[in-house]
């Protein structure tokens, strides 16, 4: 059976560190700190192997924008090199969300989401929320919170959790390193690791020839928003980041000494971002629809999405939520299609593969629902996935396997690992 080396890894980083930590220097800020004692190789395998599974389960890559892709790297890797830590892998992605958000892994793996990019203004606000996020992983933030406590429990008893993420349905189903990832991007920082991403983040800013004026608009803005009760702000940014008059007052004190030069590049983003804000109406239907299947109104749903496809007619999550609206209305045929669609124009996201997967299985297509199981069990683990694919091979004649598959889907605490153990229990297991 395959394991996320993650899962290897990291409980074993954790223990060590309860009875080897010490004290090491910032490498930012250039104070001493205890904080995990794992070397900068260890810290970078941990962020490199929960980042692709936490940008799968965050919405995905938004493959239709590279060049917005590419744009936004640009700007980040601008700040990395100015960095306490040039060296560090960083890598920037823009994920397929309307939910306002960024967030950074150990080593340097950031994302921002689309629902963030079109809040911003200027060049120089994005620059101000990725240099943030780059203080964040130069600073070794995540590694401090794991230490404090954030993850023990997951070391010591082992790692197969459930995460509540409002826009994924399969969310409790959900195990190993993509669990952990999401465990790390949604705890909240502390006011200091705030207050220290902010005063370096703002420097990088202005060695990178940006305004670090636009770092204190954007805290201005953040704070109205949360004295406003902006539900998407709160469920994503201001959950991890919370905003403060403090931080305001802070930053507009660090713009001053480091001086109003720079610039904002106002056109230039705006430029950049066109298609994205082109789109906005399709993706706020796409929005809508996924709200309205969240509360059984399936006619109401069909409608938003039908007008989400007609507006963006290449979009693959448009397709995967069509899909999942005609199952819900015993059209399968139909659903199937949809996910095809989905999978061919985006075969790398994990939902749409475990869709179509577990549509197969229905449908008692057993060799196509394995392949598309294990598809999507490449890319992130959950237990419905294993169990199907126990399933799968199981209706095949592979008992052995299907033994194996079920167990681990056995480790889930709710429904799904109750099937599974029913299941291994009549194969007299």
């Amino acid at each position: 059976m395959r394991q996320h080396p993650a899962l290897r890894t990291l409980p074993l980083i954790l223990l060590t560190a309860l009875v080897l930590g010490g004290c090491t220097t910032n490498p930012v800020t250039g104070e001493s700190q205890l904080r995990l004692m794992m070397s900068e190789d260890e810290e970078v395998a941990i962020g490199k192997e929960q980042y692709q599974p936490t940008l799968q389960i965050q919405g995905g890559r938004y493959y239709r924008g590279e060049e917005l892709n590419a744009y936004v790297s640009e700007v980040g890797q601008s700040l990395a090199r100015v960095s306490d830590r040039p060296n560090m892998p960083y890598e920037f992605t823009v994920i397929n969300s309307g939910v306002p958000n960024a967030w950074a892994l150990p080593g340097g793996k950031i994302a921002i989401n689309r629902g963030l990019l079109v809040e911003l203004d200027n060049e120089a606000q994005l620059a101000a929320v990725l240099g943030h996020e780059v203080v964040h992983a130069a600073a070794s933030h995540s590694a401090q919170r794991m230490q404090r406590g954030m993850l023990i429990n997951l070391g010591v008893a082992g790692i197969g959790l459930g995460v509540a993420l409002s826009d994924n349905r399969y969310a409790p189903l959900i195990m190993g390193g993509a669990a952990v990832g999401s465990q790390l991007i949604m705890a909240q920082y502390s006011q200091a690791h705030e207050l220290e991403s902010d005063r370096y983040g703002m420097q990088y800013m202005a060695k990178a020839g940006y305004n670090p004026e636009a770092a204190v608009e954007l805290q201005q803005v953040f704070v109205k928003l949360s004295e406003g009760g902006n539900n998407d702000f709160i469920t994503g940014l201001f959950q991890s980041h919370p905003p403060s008059q403090e931080r305001v007052e802070a930053n507009r004190k660090i713009a001053k000494e480091l001086g109003s030069t720079g610039e904002f590049y106002s056109e230039r983003y705006e430029q950049k971002l066109a298609g994205l804000r082109r789109d906005r109406d399709a993706y706020t239907a796409y929005d809508k629809a996924r709200k309205a299947m969240q509360e059984e109104e399936r006619e109401k749903a069909m409608a938003l999405i039908e007008s989400a496809i007609d507006q963006v007619p290449n979009e693959a999550a448009f397709f995967s939520l069509r899909g999942d609206i005609r199952r819900e209305m015993d059209n399968a045929d139909q659903a199937m299609s949809d996910y095809n669609q989905a999978v061919e124009l985006y075969p790398q996201m994990f939902r749409y593969r475990l869709n179509r997967g577990l549509l197969h299985r229905e449908q008692e297509n057993w060799e196509s629902a394995e392949k598309d199981l294990k598809a999507s069990l490449d890319s992130v683990q959950t237990s419905i996935a294993y169990l199907g694919l126990g399933d799968a091979v199981a209706a095949q004649g592979r008992n052995s396997e299907a033994r194996q598959y079920y167990q681990r889907a056995a480790q889930d605490q709710g429904q799904i690992g109750e099937l599974a153990r029913q299941r291994l229990k009549a194969m007299g297991s």
